[in-house]
């Protein structure tokens, strides 16, 4: 199989994957919407970057080795499988627009036991697969650079949201865990 081809088709199922996420998991009922329009931002942003990473990948000085490719299939696919399991792991407090349910519950087991965000950190690593896929730095800078401005306002509105909610319970979480890299940052 070609790798146009491969990442076509590993693109669909993300994509797909997205979709059923944003009809499943959208804020309903009495949830306390929080968004400030960063879900539109975010997608906004990666909308853009993507198609323009796509369209400098084929720009020569700043072509890389093809062995590359994999490395990025490598980085969507266990993007995929963290942001899967992120969002099994909150299942019932998760929603693609930031918002509070009633009942709200601070989740600090599996993944959360160490980063606050291991969805984005899914997706961040998804995205920046996507550019070495391309086999294109360029494409990676792009990317990458639209990605973490739009997920840095994403979590600055939802660690927001959840310090209003939560309070101290929420900062001593922040304290004792890292934003989006175990150990790091």
């Amino acid at each position: 199989m070609r790798h146009g081809s491969l990442l076509a088709i590993v693109s669909a199922l993300w994509v797909a994957s997205e979709l059923v996420v944003m009809v499943l998991k959208h804020a309903r009922g009495n949830a306390s919407r929080r968004d400030r329009g960063s879900l539109a931002l975010l997608w906004g942003g990666i909308t853009i970057a993507v198609f323009a990473g796509s369209m400098v990948q084929r720009y020569p000085p700043t072509r890389m080795g093809g062995a590359l490719f994999w490395v990025g299939m490598a980085l969507i696919v266990t993007g995929i499988i963290i942001r899967a399991i992120a969002i099994v792991t909150l299942w019932r407090y998760f929603t693609v627009d930031v918002s509070i349910r009633e009942g709200h519950e601070l989740v600090d087991r599996g993944l959360y036991g160490v980063i606050r965000h291991p969805a984005y950190t899914g997706s961040l690593l998804s995205f920046l697969g996507l550019g070495f896929a391309f086999r294109n730095w360029l494409s990676v800078a792009i990317i990458a650079a639209a990605t973490i401005a739009g997920f840095s306002y994403r979590i600055f509105v939802e660690e927001s949201a959840l310090i209003e909610h939560f309070g101290d319970r929420y900062r001593d979480y922040m304290r004792r865990s890292k934003r989006l890299i175990p150990g790091i940052y």
